[in-house]
């Protein structure tokens, strides 16, 4: 359910803006987007973990937060952000 450290730094090598970026809100969505597609796997087999379904939406909610912001701050990092993760909104 959690990411591997390999994972992670790929994750953060991909979607980083700066050389030692690890904090900017493309990396926390593409990381939180990534701990969401395993618990939606997880919840598939294991449809009654009432406490992960209620871990993935509070995930799902600072997602949410954070692609406001995002989108608040700089609209064109907001839509080539959700187009690279494939998001629908």
């Amino acid at each position: 359910m959690s990411i591997t450290a390999e994972r992670r730094t790929a994750l953060i090598g991909e979607y980083q803006t700066a050389a030692a970026d690890t904090g900017s809100p493309e990396v926390q969505v593409a990381l939180l987007t990534e701990r969401i597609v395993n618990l939606t796997d997880h919840l598939k087999t294991h449809a009654k973990d009432y406490h992960s379904r209620r871990g993935l939406l509070m995930l799902v909610g600072r997602r949410r937060s954070m692609l406001d912001y995002l989108k608040r701050k700089d609209q064109g990092r907001y839509q080539t952000l959700i187009e690279r993760l494939g998001l629908r909104r």
